[in-house]
């Protein structure tokens, strides 16, 4: 993989991870939920991502 693939691969991430913290932000989730699924998603940005997308707050 080239040095310009991932360094899109990298931005990609990070769009799809500050998209995931908006959500997060706005759900309707109790206040330590949204923190723990947040701070998860900062540590591990692609992991933390899939776990999100796969049971996160819905709504």
């Amino acid at each position: 993989m080239g040095m310009e693939y991932s360094g899109i691969l990298g931005i990609i991430i990070l769009v799809l991870d500050i998209y995931a913290i908006v959500k997060i932000a706005q759900s309707s989730a109790e206040p330590l939920w949204k923190a723990i699924w947040i701070v998860l998603v900062i540590v591990l940005p692609v992991i933390g991502l899939i776990i999100w997308f796969l049971f996160g707050p819905k709504g």
